[in-house]
């Protein structure tokens, strides 16, 4: 509970002992009002099952882990009763920074303002720094120039290399160069019509398909 009530705790505690039970059951509820009220009386406003689970622990009163079972709904009626009537727990004072506790134990003013400027810097720089760690992510991929991904459905992914991808590039300027027009001529050769290589005197070098089938290649 957060909003704070009038009513007294005791009379919550009246009305849980009026519904009777174990002697046991009602000594309990009795010595659990009373720590709560020396809790209240010292001041403190803090009546989580935690920090009343481990003071009535602490007086043998109960094991704290027993507040949290369904037998237990009287005991956290009663503390949330004690919750309501003290008011909400004060806030706590915002944690000191362990760079500004160190900074606090500079008398110089001019040497704090100093080390307050480093100090920020430092923690920008951190910031982008993590910033960059957050975002970076480096894909290495080591498959060979001209090689492309497929896959079909329910399979994993195969690599497939372009024909042209497996030759050195010395090699694809041999076999370009083997079908170029300024070298066939060089040589005393010529492409036919259907792809084949014939000499000078029209004997086939190379048969039919030969100059097609490496340009096939090449692309």
């Amino acid at each position: 509970m957060n909003g704070m009530t009038s009513i007294h705790p005791s009379a919550v505690l009246e009305s849980l002992l009026a519904k009777g039970g174990r002697s046991n059951r009602r000594a309990n509820l009795v010595k659990m009002h009373d720590l709560c009220r020396r809790q209240h009386e010292a001041g403190s406003r803090d009546f989580s099952l935690p920090t009343v689970g481990r003071l009535a622990e602490a007086e043998s009163i109960m094991k704290g882990r027993a507040l949290y079972n369904a037998q237990s709904a009287d005991y956290k009626a009663l503390i949330e009763a004690w919750a309501a009537y003290s008011g909400p727990p004060a806030p706590k004072p915002p944690k000191m920074l362990a760079s500004h506790e160190y900074l606090m134990r500079i008398e110089d003013p001019a040497i704090r303002s100093i080390m307050q400027s480093i100090i920020a810097e430092r923690d920008k720089l951190k910031a982008q720094l993590n910033v960059l760690k957050a975002n970076a992510q480096v894909t290495v991929d080591r498959r060979p120039l001209g090689a492309t991904g497929t896959a079909a459905p329910g399979l994993q992914p195969v690599t497939v290399l372009a024909m042209a991808a497996q030759f050195t590039p010395s090699e694809l300027e041999a076999l370009q160069k083997a079908v170029s027009a300024d070298f066939l001529e060089s040589r005393g050769l010529c492409e036919g019509s259907h792809g084949e290589i014939v000499n000078a005197r029209g004997r086939t070098v190379f048969e039919v398909g030969f100059a097609r089938a490496i340009r096939k290649v090449l692309a």
